[in-house]
C-alpha cells in the first residue's frame, strides 16, 4: 500500500559507478573533495546549487551558533545512552538527536513559520509593524507561546543573537526576515512592557530565510550542528564518563512518592 502522492521513481542527488561519485553533477573526488568545504556540501546537498560566499559565511556562522551549549537534556541523553552501551556509539549520538524538540533546538522551524506568515502579510499590504503587532496579539489572545522569544539562561540578550544580527549589518544580508524579527521583538517588548530575549532560533530562521535556504529545511541547520557538539560530548564521556552520575544524580533528585499519597 502507497501513502501519499507517487511521484517519479528518481533522485537527483547522487549517482555512483565503479570508478566514480556524482552528487547534483560534481564528480565527488575532483570537483568537492579538497576543492569545496562540508558546508559547501551540505549546501549542495540540500539546495543543490553550490552556496554563494555569504551564504557559505552565514551558514558556518549559524552552524556554530548552536552545535554546543553544554550539559542539556539531548547531551545528557546521549551520554547516559553511550554509558549503557559503549560499543554503540550511532545509538547514543540518536539518543541525543531524538531530544531536539521544539523546546531544544526545533524552535527555528517555527520561527521560520512565523517569519514567513509575517512576510506573507507584508506582501498583502500590511505593514510591517502592523503585521508583527498582530502576530504577538494572536498568540496571546489564544495563549500561544511565541517562538524564538525567552531563554531560560540568556537574559536580557542572547549573545549568539546579537552576534548573528549584527553580522548581517556588517555584511550587508540583513533582508526582510531579519527586519521581522526586530519588529516582532518590538512588538513583544510594547505588549508585555519590557523586552523578552529573542533567542538564536529566531536570529538562525531569519538569516537562512534572507539567504533564501529552503524554508522547509530550516531545523536540519540546528540537527547537523547539533549532531557535531553530541559527538564531542561523547568523545569526552569515552575518556572521561559521567553518564551513570548523571543518571545516579537524576535519581537522587526525584522523591520517590506512592501512587495515590498526599504530596
Amino acid at each position: 500500500m502507497m501513502i501519499g502522492k507517487a511521484t517519479a521513481a528518481r533522485s537527483s542527488i547522487c549517482d555512483a559507478d565503479a570508478s566514480s561519485i556524482r552528487v547534483h553533477g560534481h564528480s565527488l573526488t575532483e570537483d568537492l573533495m579538497g576543492v569545496k568545504t562540508f558546508t559547501d556540501f551540505f549546501f549542495l546537498s540540500v539546495t543543490g546549487q553550490m552556496p554563494t560566499n555569504q551564504q557559505r559565511y552565514f551558514l558556518d556562522v549559524l552552524l556554530i551558533s548552536i552545535a554546543e551549549h553544554g550539559l542539556t537534556p539531548n547531551a545528557q541523553a546521549a551520554r547516559m545512552t553511550l554509558a549503557a552501551g559503549p560499543d554503540a556509539l550511532q545509538g547514543a549520538l540518536a539518543a541525543g538527536i531524538l531530544g531536539c524538540g521544539t523546546v531544544i533546538l526545533g524552535a527555528a522551524e517555527d520561527c521560520g513559520k512565523l517569519l514567513t506568515e509575517a512576510k506573507a502579510r507584508c506582501d498583502e499590504g500590511t505593514p510591517r509593524a502592523e503585521a508583527a503587532r498582530a502576530l504577538v496579539a494572536e498568540a496571546a489572545a489564544e495563549k500561544r507561546h511565541l517562538p524564538g522569544f525567552g531563554h531560560p539562561l540568556h537574559k536580557p540578550e542572547d549573545p549568539r543573537t546579537t552576534r548573528i544580527l549584527s553580522l548581517t549589518k556588517e555584511r550587508g544580508v540583513a533582508g526582510a526576515h531579519c527586519a521581522m524579527a526586530e519588529e516582532l521583538a518590538a512588538a513583544v517588548t510594547e505588549a508585555r512592557g519590557k523586552p523578552l530575549t529573542m533567542n538564536v532560533s529566531m536570529a538562525i530562521a531569519a538569516v537562512l530565510l534572507d539567504l533564501d535556504f529552503p524554508a522547509t529545511m530550516i531545523k536540519g541547520v540546528p540537527l547537523l550542528a547539533r549532531a557535531a557538539g553530541l559527538l564531542g560530548h561523547l568523545a569526552e564521556e569515552q575518556k572521561h564518563p559521567i553518564g551513570f552520575l548523571l543518571a545516579g544524580k537524576a535519581a537522587e533528585a526525584i522523591e520517590y512518592v506512592p501512587e495515590g499519597a498526599d504530596t
